[in-house]
């Protein structure tokens, strides 16, 4: 079974591109056993992409976290799989059905951009103390769970030891969160840093968690209501806008792919 090794902005994934019929495996077994770093492919997620239709274009998308947990929602992984689509099919817009709900995706020059849907916004939602300052965490629902916290400097923050104790919050429970620390850099820039529950790590870019920082960012008054760069530890922004037709509730994330490697698994 061939497989691609590929990234969205530094979020890597496995790739599997219309696997043959009949090949279904324990899908959340493989993605415990191929992401694992030291004895595995190495990803934070498996991705296994089907194509549907051609006209219109429609590929049904499952992706599957380290740890076997399926994900609601991945804008990386679903960038990923535009890439891939417009490689193998020629597709230059797009549906991606991830978990029920159909994304729009386009590839234009030599970005890749889906779309979010952004559910419910609670403000306040989880109380924690950082580095001896009292911090709220915001929750916005960008197809999956975010909370978000505005900070001075993300670099000051252990954002795995943080992370892990937010995202197991017992006001979270039982599904936990993801968790995102965001500064403000001014000029319709935000930094980022993000937990993700399923990879239970600090990931280099979060597609989702950079919609989620926006939206909370916007609700603060900390940016405007359009296009904005989300800075992340792989050093390749996204850009995060609204939607033209629906931009109370739905926003585009974009950003840079790269196809690290193909290879056939063992």
């Amino acid at each position: 079974m061939r497989f691609r090794k590929i990234h969205g902005a530094g979020n890597d994934f496995i790739l599997l591109s219309d696997p043959e019929p009949g090949s279904q495996k324990d899908w959340p077994k493989e993605a415990e056993r191929l992401c694992a770093r030291r004895t595995g492919v190495g990803a934070d997620g498996l991705v296994i992409s089907s194509l549907i239709s051609k006209a219109p274009a429609l590929l049904e998308v499952e992706c599957f976290n380290a740890d076997g947990s399926i994900a609601t929602m991945c804008g990386n992984a679903l960038r990923c799989t535009a890439w891939a689509a417009h490689r193998d099919h020629g597709f230059g817009e797009m549906g991606l059905r991830m978990a029920g709900v159909t994304h729009e995706a386009l590839v234009k020059d030599d970005s890749i951009w889906v779309t979010a849907e952004v559910g419910v916004i609670q403000p306040r939602r989880v109380h924690t103390v950082i580095h001896g300052k009292p911090t709220w965490f915001d929750s916005a629902h960008t197809g999956t769970e975010h909370v978000v916290a505005v900070v001075d400097d993300v670099e000051a923050i252990d954002a795995v030891m943080v992370g892990r104790l937010v995202r197991h919050h017992a006001d979270l429970a039982p599904l936990g969160t993801n968790v995102n620390f965001v500064q403000a850099l001014g000029n319709q820039a935000l930094k980022i840093r993000t937990y993700e529950r399923g990879v239970e790590e600090e990931t280099l870019s979060c597609g989702s968690g950079a919609v989620a920082a926006v939206v909370i960012a916007t609700m603060r008054g900390l940016v405007a209501p359009r296009a904005v760069t989300v800075h992340n530890r792989a050093g390749e922004p996204l850009t995060v806008r609204p939607h033209s037709n629906r931009p109370h509730r739905t926003q585009w994330v974009g950003g840079p792919v790269t196809n690290t490697f193909e290879g056939v698994l063992a």
